[in-house]
C-alpha cells in the first residue's frame, strides 16, 4: 500500500523516515512517500499518481485540505483542520490525530490540565488541535496571533500575561531547521519555575524558544513524543478500516 505525507516544504520532517523503518521492522510491503505541493489545488492530480491508502497532512494545508475531502469524524469538524486521510473504496475521510498525540505527550509526562491556564502561540491548524485536546481536559486556554481576532490576544497582550499561564504552546512553525536561531514573539521572561513551556517543534530537538525558557526555570518539552502518538494513531486508523 502507498501513503505519503502532504504539505509545501518536507525536508524537516520525520514521518517518511519514521514509517519506513515500522514498515521494514514489521515486515510490511508498503511505501511512504513526501508529497511537497506548491498548492492544495495540486492534489487532485496527486491522487492519480498511485493506489494511495492514506495521508498525513502538515503546513500548510491542515485546513485547506478540507476542501478536498468526503467525509470528516467528529473531531475534524469541531478542530476545523485534519492530518490524516484515510481513503477507503475511492472515498477520501479526514480525521485528526494531533490532539490525541497531544494529549497522550502530556500524560507521558504526567502533568495534568485540568483547571490550569493555557496559551497557545499561533492560530493554525496545528494550533486548533492542541486548543481542542487542552479544553477536553478542562483546561481554560487563550490563543495568541500576530492575525487579530475577537477569540485572540495579540503578542504583547500575551507578553504582559505572561506569569498568568501554566503551560504555554508554540504551535507556530517558527524556530524549525533551519532557521534555529529564531524564536516566537513572545519571549520566556520571569520566574518559570513549576510552568510548562511546550514547543511543537522538534528539529531541533531543543528550540531556542525552550532553551531561554529552560534557563527562566520552566519544565520544557518538544514536540517529538505528540508526533510518534499521532503518527501511531494514524496508523491505527489506516488498518482499521
Amino acid at each position: 500500500m502507498y501513503f505519503g505525507l502532504l504539505g509545501k516544504s518536507l525536508s524537516h520532517s520525520f514521518s517518511q523516515k519514521y514509517f519506513s523503518e515500522k514498515f521494514e521492522v514489521e515486515d510490511l510491503n508498503h511505501q511512504y512517500f513526501n508529497c511537497e505541493l506548491e498548492e492544495i489545488s495540486d492534489f487532485p492530480k496527486l491522487l492519480k499518481e498511485r493506489a494511495w491508502r492514506g495521508f498525513n497532512v502538515t503546513i500548510p494545508y491542515k485546513e485547506k485540505i478540507l476542501d478536498y475531502v468526503d467525509s470528516l469524524n467528529p473531531e475534524v469538524e469541531a478542530i476545523g483542520a485534519c492530518n490524516t486521510i484515510l481513503i477507503q473504496q475511492g472515498k477520501l475521510h479526514a480525521f485528526n490525530t494531533d490532539f490525541l498525540g497531544f494529549q497522550e505527550s502530556l500524560k507521558r509526562i504526567d502533568w495534568p490540565v485540568k483547571a490550569k491556564r493555557a496559551l497557545i502561540l499561533g492560530s493554525g491548524g496545528a494550533s486548533k488541535a492542541v486548543q481542542f485536546a487542552l479544553e477536553q481536559e478542562g483546561c481554560k486556554v487563550d490563543v495568541a496571533s500576530r492575525n487579530p481576532a475577537a477569540s485572540r490576544m495579540e503578542y504583547f497582550q500575551a507578553q504582559s500575561l505572561l506569569s498568568h499561564f501554566d503551560l504555554v504552546v508554540n504551535a507556530t512553525p517558527i524556530g524549525t531547521f533551519p532557521k534555529v536561531i529564531e524564536i516566537p514573539p513572545l519571549r520566556p521572561e520571569g520566574d518559570l519555575s513549576g510552568k510548562l513551556f511546550y514547543d511543537l517543534i522538534y528539529n531541533p530537538e531543543q528550540s531556542q524558544w525552550l532553551k531561554l525558557a529552560r534557563e527562566k526555570g520552566a519544565i520544557t518539552l518538544n514536540g517529538l513524543p505528540m508526533l510518534k502518538a499521532q503518527a501511531e494513531a494514524a496508523w491505527r486508523i489506516w488498518n482499521k478500516a
